[in-house]
């Protein structure tokens, strides 16, 4: 069986891959999509995303995608969007070596798709200061400084916990830029409060450039407080425990059904393949997505899973419905 992942290598060493993208069936090609999202998403997590977090000072996000925290899984799902675009549109030569093509590619795309995101927001593609604002702010280094950050701020989609303003980055922020060390975030508030006070004094720019943008963050959700016994409750979750579980295991085992057409691909046997692939992918977790849990209430267990791949029996269910899933093998 020819693999999807192996169906995108050999039209992008013909030349072929952009044209045949945009020229076939969507079942064909959400096949060659899922083929080419295989190669692309190791590329962008190794030669960019690793880096940014190393950046930020995330060891345990630059260590695995699995260890990615949600606001910092958005912005890698984000760029493997934006570099699986690139590709599919813009590999229109013959490309030998696809990963290095790929890994040329990836600043200029992910930073084209990234202003185009600030564009459909409202929010300036380009955050600069604009020269009224800085007379406005008496040209200070530091609340012009925070002026940019403010204009970059409203343009994303994150949200700073239960606050508008991620006042906790930006005191550490001014403590490098002004070297003030007394400063807290109440000071920094107010600094906010001053740069949105010179901000408004153009009224259109401001409504086109800070409400707007502002206005389709989503909301920050605060815990609720018991007056009586003085406990916070924690936020409310956007889902019941089962249906994270079920989120789960569905991204689980998109990714298992991936691997297996890989190995598939390279002439491993079905049960081979799914023996190795379902061991790994269902076994071979952190256990970060159970730790809000009580003990026992979480998803099946290792143990669990190392005892199913025991059984032949399951191990060609498993087999067939992959299979099923994955169809016949491309021509």
């Amino acid at each position: 069986m020819t693999g999807s992942a192996d169906l995108v290598r050999d039209l992008a060493r013909h030349g072929d891959l952009a044209v045949r993208a945009y020229d076939i069936d969507v079942g064909q090609r959400a096949r060659l999509t899922a083929g080419a999202y295989d190669i692309v998403w190791p590329v962008v997590f190794e030669r960019h995303t690793r880096g940014l977090e190393l950046r930020r000072r995330h060891p345990a996000c630059a260590a695995s995608v699995r260890g990615l925290r949600p606001e910092c899984l958005d912005r890698f799902q984000d760029d493997v969007e934006a570099v699986l675009d690139d590709l599919l549109h813009n590999a229109k030569v013959p490309i030998r070596n696809l990963e290095g093509w790929i890994a040329r590619r990836i600043t200029a795309a992910t930073v084209d798709a990234h202003r185009r995101r600030r564009g459909a927001r409202g929010a300036l593609q380009r955050p600069r200061l604009p020269q009224w604002l800085g007379r406005a702010l008496g040209d200070d280094p530091w609340l012009t400084r925070l002026a940019v950050e403010l204009l970059v701020w409203v343009g994303v989609p994150a949200t700073a916990g239960a606050g508008l303003w991620p006042l906790a980055a930006w005191t550490g922020l001014r403590l490098a830029v002004t070297g003030d060390r007394t400063a807290g975030e109440a000071l920094v508030g107010r600094d906010v409060e001053t740069v949105l006070r010179a901000m408004r004094q153009s009224a259109v720019w401001y409504a086109n450039f800070v409400e707007r943008p502002l206005g389709r963050k989503q909301a920050p959700v605060t815990a609720a407080q018991h007056p009586a016994a003085g406990i916070e409750d924690d936020a409310l979750p956007l889902a019941d425990a089962h249906e994270r579980d079920d989120a789960h295991l569905r991204a689980l085992a998109g990714e298992a059904v991936r691997a297996i057409e890989g190995r598939l691909g390279r002439g491993e046997s079905p049960a081979d393949a799914v023996r190795t692939v379902v061991g790994r992918v269902f076994a071979g977790g952190t256990g970060t997505e159970a730790i809000d849990r009580i003990p026992g209430r979480g998803p099946a267990p290792d143990e669990q899973v190392t005892a199913l791949l025991a059984d032949a029996a399951v191990i060609a269910r498993i087999a067939g419905a992959v299979l099923d899933i994955l169809g016949p093998p491309a021509e």
